[in-house]
């Protein structure tokens, strides 16, 4: 299966990552992918880039080298209630919001807790992707954020980084198939997506295809296996 879009990808401003949007855009471009979603980390995330930043993504051209750019952000829940690093930004201009639960920002708890502050995080209706949710160190309840986000319409993502040898997030290669399994039994759309800290990783998802494949996903259940249902489903909760 080839994936038509990347919708999850740092750039320097992120400020541990190590390209420019003109260099992903031109290494998409070679890798034949037709959207990718620009989504530096939020400003709660230590050394990342201040609100300015996202205040001024107009400035990015909706084309580059042939790609459509997404503009937006991964932004930290930093509550249990489901807050975000999203004040005072203009949160129409986000095409792609990503709400992900990181431990620089929030310390993880229980597992009713951490399910809560993703689930919580969902109720805000900009937010269009759950961002990695398959790290062992912050414990979720996986049936409980499947019908979340069947509820929601958000898309659950599968995170290429976090399958990669040596990443720093625990277990995800166990985890995900029992997310996936809760997720199909609600009809969960998914994205999956590289997280890429420097644009030579763009587009390169192979432990999550794999994974994905593995487990028998359905197709038309991958958001960004098509560009329609990509955009409508980025889209759906803004209608």
């Amino acid at each position: 299966m080839k994936l038509v879009a990347d919708c999850h990808f740092h750039t320097l401003s992120s400020g541990h990552a190590y390209s420019t949007i003109a260099e992903y855009a031109k290494e998409a471009s070679e890798k034949e992918l037709e959207i990718i979603g620009m989504t530096d980390h939020g400003p709660m995330m230590p050394g990342s880039c201040g609100i300015f930043h996202f205040s001024n993504l107009k400035a990015i051209p909706s084309y580059m080298y042939g790609v459509e750019i997404l503009k937006g952000m991964e932004a930290n829940i930093i509550g249990y209630d489901g807050t975000l690093d999203t004040e005072d930004l203009n949160l129409e201009q986000m095409e792609v919001l990503i709400a992900s639960f990181h431990t620089p920002c929030l310390t993880p708890s229980s597992k009713k807790e951490n399910t809560r502050a993703i689930i919580n995080s969902m109720k805000n209706p900009y937010v269009n992707i759950i961002g990695h949710p398959d790290d062992g160190r912050i414990e979720l309840d996986y049936p409980e954020l499947a019908r979340a986000a069947a509820d929601s319409g958000v898309l659950i993502e599968v995170n290429n980084s976090s399958l990669k040898p040596g990443s720093f997030r625990l277990n995800a290669a166990q985890n995900y198939p029992k997310l996936l399994e809760e997720c199909l039994k609600y009809n969960v759309c998914i994205i999956i997506d590289s997280d890429s800290h420097i644009h030579t990783d763009i587009g390169e998802c192979g432990e999550a295809l794999e994974l994905v494949r593995d487990f028998g996903y359905p197709r038309d259940l991958i958001a960004n296996a098509n560009v329609q249902r990509l955009k409508e489903r980025l889209f759906l909760r803004r209608k």
